[in-house]
């Protein structure tokens, strides 16, 4: 294998003690390929809670830029795939090559920062990559506490999760953007997540349109870490809600907003485009329709 410099994408927002096990899972990484460097790129929204200041701490190589709480995270990951462009990251275990230029990278991996890698899931991950070739996406599965799969590749216009195997890679279509390793090849054809999606669905529209360019894409055996913390808020689907807030909060950032969803709809599902794009509002309204009538 020829040499490996991973630019490591990362965001965070209030989450300072996630982050930092994330950065010293990714520290403890073993098993990898003799010269493998990382420049680390990490963009936080607005934490309150002090992460920048602790990562520069204890991670003084990691590259850290300080947005604006109203920046949404796929525009962060956005920011630091530029970040990774233009410099920044270098020396240390998590800094990459001490004195190489950043911009020589040879795959970025997308991390989210609530996932602690398995101390052999790198290793894993670019073996896959090697043996798959330059061309294609290798995704990392994450579980949960319980071992379930809760993050992984997607098939299908469902959007159906993919289970890793034990012992060989499984095709996918998309994938889920929380531990992603693109090559540079498969990059430079396909770019970064689109600046129309916001906050969600951008990694799926990855998956879609390097599909579409001609890039295989496979979920590594295994899985590559687990994800930490409890589960998130319930959202549109809380119990009890009324069809208004049902509605505003599944149209809100968090969720699907309108105008990317139809994005996403026109781009990927034609001719099925305007049943895909209000079945889950048609599904968020009878919810909390029955969830009424039930209480």
């Amino acid at each position: 294998m020829h040499s490996v410099h991973l630019a490591v994408l990362m965001t965070s927002h209030d989450r300072r003690a996630r982050t930092l096990s994330a950065l010293r899972a990714l520290e403890e990484q073993r098993g990898l390929p003799a010269g493998t460097t990382f420049g680390v790129h990490l963009v936080d929204t607005g934490s309150t809670d002090g992460t920048p200041e602790a990562v520069r701490l204890r991670h003084p190589a990691v590259e850290v830029m300080s947005v604006g709480a109203d920046v949404p995270l796929n525009q962060a990951l956005r920011i630091a795939s530029r970040n990774s462009r233009s410099g920044g990251g270098g020396g240390g275990p998590l800094g990459g090559a001490p004195g190489g230029p950043t911009h020589s990278w040879t795959h970025q991996l997308w991390l989210d920062d609530r996932v602690e890698l398995f101390p052999d899931a790198l290793a894993n991950l670019l073996r896959t990559a090697a043996a798959a070739g330059t061309g294609t996406v290798v995704v990392g599965a994450v579980r949960n506490a319980y071992g379930d799969t809760v993050y992984s590749g997607r098939r299908g216009r469902s959007l159906v999760l993919v289970e890793p195997g034990e012992h060989r890679p499984e095709p996918c279509d998309t994938y889920d953007g929380r531990v992603v390793l693109v090559p540079r090849a498969v990059y430079d054809l396909v770019g970064d997540p689109d600046k129309v999606f916001r906050h969600r669905m951008g990694d799926y529209d990855h998956g879609c349109r390097a599909r579409r360019a001609g890039v295989t894409a496979f979920v590594a055996p295994g899985h590559a870490g687990e994800c930490v913390g409890g589960p998130g808020a319930p959202g549109s689907r809380e119990p009890g809600i009324g069809v208004r807030e049902a509605l505003r909060r599944v149209t809100s950032v968090q969720e699907l907003p309108l105008h990317p969803w139809w994005v996403y709809c026109l781009r990927h599902t034609w001719p099925w485009a305007p049943y895909m794009m209000l079945s889950p509002y048609a599904r968020t309204a009878a919810r909390a329709t029955l969830g009424r009538l039930r209480g």
